[in-house]
């Protein structure tokens, strides 16, 4: 009789599994589908999602937008806050003063990995803020005013 895996221990396998993966493929960035895991454990949508719950909890894998996780390597530092947050740091992190010259949106979207929609809607929010003067197409965005942090925490 072959020995079988407790219902709800299955999970925990999954869980085993996919961090002995990890652990073995160092350049692996992302977790395999969860479609693709239902197939392959056959098992339901709820049961790969909870490991994948254990591996958060664990700090193994986090998700991302679009409904695929990320592994997270040990020191490895992701910045969550919403992006018009982020662009505040570059007040302080470029020097920046009353009257010079904000980086450029494509500069911005490599600078922070994000396509050129987004960076433009995270100015607009610093220009309804009034730390920018409105850009356009050619047209150079400068800085207006200095946020301090409890500013740049409430966009």
């Amino acid at each position: 009789m072959s020995e079988q895996v407790s219902p709800r221990g299955t999970f925990l396998a999954i869980a085993d599994a996919l961090k002995a993966q990890v652990s073995a493929e160092p350049k692996l960035e992302r977790l395999p589908p969860i479609a693709d895991l239902m197939g392959q454990y056959g098992v339901s949508r709820g049961v790969v999602l909870r490991a994948f719950g254990v591996l958060r909890k664990e700090g193994v894998a986090e998700p991302v937008p679009g409904g695929r996780w990320r592994v997270v390597r040990d020191g490895q530092r992701t910045d969550r806050r919403p992006l018009a947050e982020r662009l505040t740091d570059v007040f302080a992190d470029d020097g920046l003063e009353v009257g010079a010259a904000f980086p450029s949106a494509s500069a911005l979207c490599e600078r922070f990995g994000v396509s050129r929609p987004t960076i433009t809607k995270a100015l607009g929010k610093l220009e309804a803020a009034g730390w920018l003067s409105e850009g356009g197409q050619g047209k150079l965005r400068t800085v207006r005013a200095l946020p301090n942090r409890e500013e740049s925490s409430s966009l």
